[in-house]
């Protein structure tokens, strides 16, 4: 925060200097490949997409560092290389404390399910290329995904930098408040002007409703800090012009506060229920081709499917795989190979949310018939049948 001695303000002009945009970032990165146009081995014929994502990918970057990590990557592998270019970015992130730069494997096929979720993600792939601001395109804002626990939220949240090739960064929301008056608001200022810098980007937010917790008491708890830090963060939801995707995911609807559900500040809300029989289906052969080795490859059509899937109504996907885990625990553990015997005996032995839960999963499926959009083709069948039984 720039302070200026009040005898001084008069005679100081405040100045503010830009991080380079793309067009800037276009010309260092081709003074670069021009200082290497002689030699043979590196790759220079790049077409315009590929040169795009390069200068795309450097954005956040000081002039300095883009041309230094432009050469690193050269030297290094003979090309432009946007990993090399990302993990500069790391750098970035890593000294600001307060996110945190996400390397997912995860990709969407390892998600079950969520069809309608999937599909609305697909689309927006290229939301943030100069073709589909040519087009008319608005920038994407973000999402919220609300529902049932271990159903995939989190999952879908870090296969998105997968999908769409960008950065993913994480925010803490607890890392935000600090001990000192002032230093809570000024640490989701600086969080969110780091999360710009380094844009386009993923910004996730985890369990949100759990780190706004005490919104409404926040003039009696805390003297109105968590009222300020939520009244920075959706003022930036709404009026922020900068490409950073925010997906938020929240367990507890009733927790959050009413105005960040409004429209406007996240482009869709998804309601994620438990899996229908064959998102069940495509849960099981995703972890059992998961749980195949080499030595001990398994096929989901080894297995009793049908059988399985019967056996598992009301239970979440990451209960699920943790009854497969369990089944190749037991499985190991008698020297035999997993089957279907084990698996519907780990199924038995786990008491699913759905049962401990039973009233909490009602009462949001009930807000969510007239709040969210489903996340699943098949739940997405069943509320259209529900509404019209009710007309």
């Amino acid at each position: 925060m720039l302070k200026v001695p009040p005898e001084l303000e008069k005679e100081v002009a405040v100045v503010d200097f830009d991080l380079p945009n793309a067009e800037q970032l276009g010309f260092i990165r081709d003074g670069v490949l021009a200082s290497v146009a002689d030699d043979p081995q590196v790759q220079t014929n790049l077409d315009e997409r590929e040169k795009e994502k390069i200068a795309d990918a450097a954005l956040g970057l000081t002039a300095v560092e883009a041309e230094n990590v432009f050469a690193k990557s050269l030297v290094k592998y003979k090309r432009f290389d946007i990993d090399v270019i990302l993990q500069e970015k790391e750098q970035i992130i890593r000294k600001s404390g307060l996110l945190e730069f996400l390397h997912p494997y995860e990709t969407l096929e390892g998600v079950g399910g969520l069809e309608q979720l999937k599909s609305w993600l697909s689309k927006r792939t290229k939301a943030f290329t100069r073709e589909a601001r040519e087009f008319g395109l608005p920038q994407p804002k973000g999402i919220l995904l609300i529902g049932v626990p271990g159903c995939g939220k989190s999952l879908t949240a870090k296969s998105i930098g997968n999908l769409w090739q960008l950065p993913l960064l994480r925010l803490d929301v607890g890392r935000v408040f600090g001990s000192l008056v002032g230093s809570s608001e000024e640490n989701i200022r600086r969080a969110i002007r780091t999360a710009e810098s380094i844009a386009p980007c993923v910004l996730w937010l985890d369990e949100l409703e759990k780190g706004l917790s005490g919104v409404q008491s926040s003039g009696a708890s805390d003297a109105g800090t968590t009222a300020r830090v939520f009244g920075t963060f959706i003022t930036w939801l709404q009026e922020k012009t900068t490409p950073v995707f925010v997906i938020a995911t929240a367990n507890q609807v009733k927790l959050l506060p009413p105005e960040l559900l409004r429209k406007g500040r996240f482009d869709e809300i998804f309601f994620v229920d438990l899996p229908s029989a064959e998102e069940r289906r495509e849960i099981f052969q995703i972890h059992i081709r998961k749980a195949s080795t080499p030595t001990h490859p398994r096929r989901p059509e080894d297995f009793d499917l049908d059988a399985l899937v019967e056996a598992s109504e009301g239970y979440s996907g990451a209960e699920i795989e943790e009854a497969v885990k369990a089944a190749l625990y037991d499985a190991f553990d008698q020297g035999m190979d997993l089957n279907t015997e084990l698996l519907l005996q780990a199924l038995d032995d786990t008491v699913p949310l759905s049962q401990t839960m039973q009233e909490e999963i009602t009462a949001m499926r009930e807000w969510a018939k007239t709040r969210a959009r489903f996340a699943s083709v098949q739940t997405l069948r069943e509320k259209s049948a529900v509404r019209k039984l009710e007309l």
